[in-house]
């Protein structure tokens, strides 16, 4: 196997670089979608478009192995982000946006997974789903391909996410999280109401600027006060919207930000919360509030034991010192996230940072870059943990 795997590697690199080259964001995603199914066309693999999102993409590959066997699905994410890049690669993108997330990887990786399988279906039985969904920088790409049934008798999902995940975390090494590995990607808005008048004369206002400055404030006291301590939670204000002159109190004030949680009791607290505090604050100074609270993408929940043996298969290939766990969940959310609610299934963190100007940078950010050494040890964690799973 290990062989087979290198042969494609000059492949899954090539792929990449050709990605990274035609980042498209969102759901609309034709190049991309078009260049995947070229691939998959060329392999012999079958596979459906249009699965729930026009430019969604399912493959499947049966086991030719005798038995019945189970059914896995791998899935690698697809859409780039409208950021210009800046990274000064030879193959950096001209469009204006940027695979800045490390999705072209995904891509190839999931592709040159296939490749391999695709020479060894003689040596499991059951079937193997490969999703290839666009839309999750939006957390707009896995719901609509689950309603178009894209797990349809599916018994477990692996995904992999590459890139510079944590400082923390050691470049080509594969990190596993039992239980919540993420949190979710909640959204809320309010307009804080008051009266305006003229600056100099506040104490004809019901002053909305005076209102936010408390509720953002207030706000911070449900992480600090009302959480216990080792529950994580976030609530950031990351809008502030309100006036138009230096000397004039306006009417009203917008905010907007997220809250982050990694379990439904804190999740449901902290957006009730946060609407009594900012209720209760505009009240006290006359004034009145109108609040939202959007429940995005939930907590990404690994399965324990399903996360186990995939622990176990990921040592065949890696050794086992480079297969970690870590502890503490991370508070940027995933919508792979939905698949886990349906199937057991377990998301892995693949480090494999490339310095720019001798720095890491971050995901979303015009200068981030990723190590393609790497991308063959998610390709045998791919192969591997489908070969175990179908054993």
């Amino acid at each position: 196997m290990n062989e087979m795997i290198q042969s494609v590697m000059a492949d899954v690199v090539k792929w990449r670089r050709e990605l990274h080259q035609i980042p498209e964001i969102g759901v609309d995603l034709p190049q991309t979608s078009d260049y995947v199914c070229k691939k998959l066309d060329e392999m012999g693999v079958s596979y459906k478009k249009g699965v729930g999102l026009e430019h969604a993409i399912v493959a499947t590959m049966e086991g030719t192995k005798q038995g019945e066997g189970k059914t896995l699905a791998l899935r690698a994410d697809m859409d780039a982000l409208p950021i210009a890049e800046e990274s000064g690669l030879p193959f950096a993108s001209k469009n204006g946006n940027m695979h800045a997330c490390g999705h072209d990887g995904h891509t190839a990786i999931l592709l040159g997974a296939i490749k391999v399988l695709s020479q060894m279906k003689n040596q499991f039985s059951g079937k193997l789903v490969f999703l290839f969904q666009p839309g999750e920088e939006i957390s707009a790409g896995a719901e609509p391909m689950i309603q178009a049934g894209c797990l349809d008798g599916v018994d477990g999902i692996v995904g992999i996410h590459v890139g510079d995940i944590s400082s923390d975390c050691e470049p080509g090494k594969a990190y596993f999280k039992l239980g919540p590995m993420m949190a979710c990607l909640d959204k809320w808005h309010m307009t804080i109401s008051g009266k305006g008048s003229h600056g100099a004369y506040p104490h004809n206002s019901f002053d909305p600027v005076v209102m936010q400055a408390h509720i953002i404030t207030a706000v911070q006291e449900i992480i600090s006060r009302e959480l216990n301590p080792v529950d994580p939670g976030v609530v950031t204000v990351g809008i502030v919207q309100g006036g138009t002159a230096y000397n004039i109190i306006p009417g009203s004030v917008y905010l907007e930000g997220t809250a982050r949680a990694v379990n439904k009791t804190t999740r449901e607290f902290i957006s009730k919360r946060i609407g009594e505090i900012a209720e209760s604050v505009a009240k006290t100074f006359r004034g009145s509030v109108d609040f939202t609270y959007i429940y995005g993408a939930p907590p990404v929940v690994n399965d324990d034991a399903f996360t186990l043996n995939i622990m176990e298969s990921s040592k065949k290939v890696l050794g086992e010192e480079n297969v970690k766990f870590i502890y503490n969940p991370v508070m940027g959310g995933e919508d792979y996230a939905y698949y886990l609610e349906k199937v057991p299934g377990t998301f892995i963190f693949l480090s494999n940072p490339l310095k720019i100007d001798g720095f890491n940078y971050p995901h979303h950010n015009s200068k981030f870059a990723l190590d393609e050494q790497y991308f063959e040890r998610g390709v045998a964690i791919f192969v591997q943990s489908a070969m175990d799973f179908l054993k």
